[in-house]
């Protein structure tokens, strides 16, 4: 029997460390081009008042075949408290990214419906918290393209989503649903807990009247006990390593983005 939650909104957040999120990059463009653009990529902020510099830099790139990947690394002031007093301290925070691009003829493959994927398309996946990655993702968009709005955040087609759900039925540990058209109260998002969901009369009542926003469950592919939202938001709670994340994207959740 699943456990049912109602909530008036959903806060995820997690404490592990691989996690992150995907986005779309709308303009023309493909890999080697951005490769260039970002190759050696470093800007500097002088604060005059604090005597410290703040550096932006992109490295560790890598460009193979449809995937390129390097390192966004930024310099930011910390707020700190130190004896009595409200103290700015420079940190640096290292965000792993990578783009990869759907080669021509992937949209027919299997378990894909008439249509679905989008050939030549290009998804970047930025492994930091969503709020920073959303930061980093409109940065990537500036020096790209010049201005923000050209890297977007992905949404996963909610019938697709239900059938990456059902290819994974027996193994999923958590489902949230939205959009439950129920009048007459606050809530925004119902939940389920427990083993086989799929298979419960609760699931079937909540997917005729919603969609599902975030699932938890265990892959058939990889073992990986993942989470995953509608807007591309991915967490691996297994124990891995970041080139399990990187691959379990490229092969299980790029193909989702629509």
């Amino acid at each position: 029997m699943p456990s049912i939650y109602a909530s008036k909104s959903c806060r995820i957040e997690h404490e592990m460390v691989l996690a992150g999120k995907l986005f779309l990059v709308e303009d023309e463009i493909d890999l080697q081009a951005i490769a260039v653009k970002l190759k050696g990529f470093k800007s500097e902020e002088i604060l005059k008042d604090d005597d410290i510099k703040l550096i932006t830099e992109i490295q560790d790139l890598r460009l193979t075949i449809n995937f390129l990947s390097g390192t966004f690394i930024q310099d930011r002031l910390l707020e700190v408290y130190h004896r009595g007093e409200r103290v700015r301290v420079p940190t640096t925070s290292e965000a792993p990214f990578f783009f990869v691009q759907r080669g021509e003829g992937e949209e027919e493959g299997e378990g894909k419906g008439e249509g679905e994927g989008q050939s030549g398309k290009i998804v970047l996946t930025i492994m930091d918290r969503k709020a920073r990655a959303n930061n980093i993702a409109n940065l990537l968009s500036k020096i790209l393209f010049i201005r923000t709005g050209k890297i977007v955040e992905v949404q996963i087609e909610p019938a697709r989503f239900t059938r990456f759900h059902e290819d994974n039925f027996a193994d999923t540990k958590i489902i949230f649903f939205d959009d439950l058209g129920i009048s007459n109260t606050n809530i925004k998002k119902l939940s389920l807990y427990g083993s086989e969901l799929g298979n419960t009369s609760a699931y079937a009542d909540h997917i005729k009247r919603g969609k599902i926003w975030y699932i938890v469950l265990k892959s058939k592919r990889s073992g990986l006990v993942v989470g995953v939202t509608r807007n591309g938001v991915v967490t691996i709670f297994s124990k891995a390593a970041k080139d399990e994340f990187i691959e379990y994207v490229k092969e299980e959740i790029v193909d989702l983005v629509v």
